[in-house]
């Protein structure tokens, strides 16, 4: 499975043999340092770039470009050799290349085994000024390798991180650096009317936690009225890094008023991003439409506040001048700024119609084409749906709107294996909508919610692959879990009382004090031959009913311990019914992703200030497909045909 790094995260490397690939929208030029354990260089010969491109263990490519593959062999790098650094680096503006990492799409990096089966991406965010950084960091510890996710970036360029490096007259080495490649000096069209100056990131990070509301990340915007920031060689290309960017055949549009016609938008086609597989290909694809929408609404909204302020200012201006009133004049300035207002607000409006009837006409294609595990229950792909001999990436969670086109649906895609665990919750104070139902329906509607949650997961991995314990002290959920119940997919019946939470909640956390030790130890064979090897699932109902200090202890060691090695948890409850353990659990809280089982606009953004509205993927009413697939994967556990 596919590791996605943050900024200082790092993961194990599998395999010696790699294959490292760049996805920046832009020329770049990639090379590569190799030092010792200080990360220190010792001399210009040790440094792989387009001028001397081969190193012992180390390939880069000879020229600047968008797209690069770097080829590394870490059992052929000297034995002295404890760090390769991947570096990044803008050619000089005046050969054709951006002034800053800030102005171009955020560079996304890969690290493949020989096979290219991805083990670890990267994309670069947060970049400003910068126009050179260190993008991975392949290092020895302890004898074995792994890749740690730098993005650290240097105004100073390429010779500032040189000298950082330890290097010698890092000046005039990053100049003969520079002067071996030429970019390509061709403009770069950027998409028509675009106006917001937000790099296009692929967001894959899953939704974070925040307390009370969990954050969504993209990218920030900027006021529309101003037009597209260029550099030298051409306009800012905004697409977005893993998403194609060739056209596809599209209507033509009206010609121009010189009778010239200008190309229309491109066709959607499902499956239009770069992936090794049609499934990463769709993922890519939904999450680059979750960004179009984030960065159109964002543009529109700041283009309202952008005319409201000038509007104001405006009108200021004219009550300040006295003068004028006596004439009219005032009448006529305010009029003047109302038009302008006015003329603004409907330049925005009709970019983002254009852009949401874009997104509306390509979610149209995509939502038919997904797979089981992205799919909607009410989508065909259900009724033909197999037990799947592999895990998916990802599993779809629900989805998200904003109030500009509430009909269109981006479907909320989280990676699998979950790196967090999930709380349905049960309360009333959360929203209007909430407040409106009934307790006792609210609480039934967040159990049906964890449910579809828990059969989704289920569906999605391989037989016996995925199990599920289920603990209801009081079996007030036996209607709600019935699907789960009857079907036989349980690993036992739910568990009741307190002695049953007890017994559950010491089995997992057994589990994984015995997984964690294996893995510190390095000795994964010599675990119990008995053990279950699937992943685990715990869906919690009618918390904290049933749990004493103990085993409320027990839940906050899973919530923080189990995802590291392959135990989960589901939460569904009421954070008010806990209050009396008082500020005890808030870390419980914040580290699960808080999902709601009526429609909720609770997903906060960070950078430009959306509330996405969350709606839980729940099976339309009447329908039978949830049993229908719980069935199967029934069936496919004991062995029968799926």
């Amino acid at each position: 499975m596919t590791a996605e790094l943050v900024r200082g995260q790092n993961h194990p490397l599998p395999d010696t043999r790699l294959e490292i690939r760049v996805s920046a929208g832009h020329p770049v030029l990639a090379g590569a340092t190799l030092g010792d354990e200080q990360g220190r260089v010792p001399g210009a010969e040790w440094i792989a770039h387009p001028g001397a491109p081969s190193l012992p263990g180390v390939d880069v490519p000879g020229q600047a470009a968008a797209d690069h593959r770097l080829t590394v062999d870490l059992d052929a790098v000297p034995g002295a050799v404890h760090r390769v650094s991947v570096l990044l680096a803008l050619p000089c503006p005046r050969a054709g290349g951006a002034a800053r990492f800030g102005s171009v799409a955020a560079p996304f990096v890969s690290v493949a085994a020989p096979g290219g089966t991805e083990i670890a991406t990267y994309t670069i965010t947060g970049l400003d000024s910068e126009c050179a950084v260190v993008a991975l960091e392949l290092y020895r510890r302890q004898g074995t390798w792994k890749v740690r996710a730098m993005g650290q970036g240097y105004e100073g360029g390429l010779a500032a991180l040189l000298g950082d490096q330890g290097l010698p007259h890092p000046a005039d080495l990053a100049a003969r650096i520079l002067e071996t490649v030429a970019p390509d000096p061709a403009p770069v069209t950027a998409p028509a009317q675009h106006a917001p100056d937000a790099e296009r990131v692929r967001s894959t990070a899953p939704l974070s936690a925040a307390d009370p509301a969990p954050t969504v990340p993209v990218s920030p915007p900027t006021v529309p009225d101003e037009p597209a920031p260029t550099t030298v060689g051409g306009p800012v290309d905004y697409a977005h890094p893993r998403r194609r960017t060739a056209p596809a055949p599209g209507p033509a549009a009206a010609p121009e008023p010189g009778g010239e016609s200008r190309p229309g938008p491109p066709a959607p086609v499902a499956g239009d991003a770069s992936g090794w597989s049609m499934d990463e290909r769709l993922y890519n694809q939904v999450w680059g439409m979750f960004e179009d929408l984030a960065r159109t609404a964002a543009a529109y909204r700041s283009a309202c506040e952008f005319a409201e302020n000038r509007l104001d200012r405006e009108l200021d201006q004219t009550l300040s001048d006295y003068r004028a009133r006596a004439d009219g004049a005032n009448d006529a300035a305010r009029a003047a700024a109302r038009a302008r207002h006015d003329e603004l607000v409907a330049r925005a409006r009709e970019a983002l119609d254009r852009d949401l009837a874009q997104l509306v006409a390509e979610s149209e294609v995509v939502e038919p084409a997904l797979p089981a595990a992205f799919a909607r229950w009410d989508n065909p792909v259900w009724q033909a749906y197999r037990v799947p001999a592999e895990e998916p990436m990802a599993v779809r969670l629900g989805d998200l709107h904003l109030p500009e086109r509430t009909d269109l649906r981006i479907p909320m895609l989280v990676r699998l294996p979950l790196e967090r665990g999930l709380w349905v919750d049960s309360g009333r104070g959360h929203s209007e909508a909430a407040a409106l139902l009934d307790e006792t329906e609210l609480r039934r509607l967040a159990l049906d919610c964890a449910v579809a949650h828990a059969a989704r997961l289920l569906a999605a991995h391989p037989a016996g692959a995925f199990t599920v314990h289920v603990v209801d002290p009081a079996g007030a959920g036996a209607a709600a879990l019935a699907p789960l119940v009857e079907t036989g997919v349980l690993a036992a019946p739910p568990a009741r009382g307190a002695a049953g939470v007890s017994a559950v909640l010491e089995q997992l956390t057994e589990r994984v004090d015995l997984l964690q030790m294996a893995v510190r130890a390095g000795a994964a064979d010599a675990l119990p031959p008995g053990l279950d090897g699937a992943r685990q699932l715990l869906l919690v109902h009618d918390f904290p009913h049933g749990f004493d200090d103990r085993a409320v202890t027990r839940l906050r060691y899973l919530a923080d311990e189990g995802p590291s090695v392959g135990v989960h948890l589901l939460m569904v409850a009421d954070r008010a019914d806990a209050s009396a353990y008082g500020p005890l659990l808030d870390p419980l809280w914040r580290s699960l992703l808080r999902l709601t089982p009526v429609a909720d606009d609770h997903l906060a953004d960070p950078w430009v200030g959306h509330a996405w509205s969350y709606e839980p993927p729940m099976p339309p009413r009447g329908s039978g497909v949830l049993r229908q697939v719980l069935g199967q994967v029934a069936a496919a556990r004991r062995g029968g045909r799926s």
